[in-house]
């Protein structure tokens, strides 16, 4: 398992790293289109015009932001720990899912398996936290079981 745990962090991380890729094309793009925008004789229309383009470039700073935290978070991470309860780079297996503590990217398969990659922030990450092999939490109503904890 500590196996698929390293190849579960590559996975984010290449997820990471093109998530920053995307959001710096953007950036580029966005500029490169508020430095082509010409002043015509319709001002008012200029003004919306880089006003728009302006608020898509501070949504996209705020977007690297988010993108950087989970950069750093996931450098926080010792894939070679193998860990006894649930913590940041735990991988905690339950009866229905398979979950890898790290930052919210959602599912991934690695070697035809599903995982989620989720927060310990994360509702279900919060619930699980501290919880060893063999041990229960109530999410969502439901009583689940930890059925290991690598």
């Amino acid at each position: 398992m500590l196996e698929a745990k390293a190849k579960l962090y590559d996975s984010c991380l290449k997820l990471v790293h093109e998530r920053v890729t995307h959001i710096e094309d953007a950036m580029r793009n966005a500029q490169a289109s508020a430095n082509e925008e010409t002043k015509s004789s319709a001002g008012d229309k200029y003004e919306t015009g880089r006003a728009m383009m302006h608020l898509e470039k501070e949504k996209l700073a705020t977007q690297l932001s988010e993108v950087s935290k989970m950069k750093m978070g996931l450098s926080q991470i010792n894939i070679d720990k193998r860990n006894e309860q649930v913590e940041l780079g735990a991988l905690a297996i339950t009866a229905s899912a398979k979950y890898f503590i790290s930052v919210s990217l959602g599912q991934i398969k690695v070697e035809g398996e599903a995982y989620f990659a989720i927060s310990p922030a994360s509702p279900i990450g919060r619930a699980m936290l501290g919880k060893k092999k063999g041990d229960s939490f109530d999410f969502g109503g439901r009583q689940i079981n930890l059925l290991e904890v690598f």
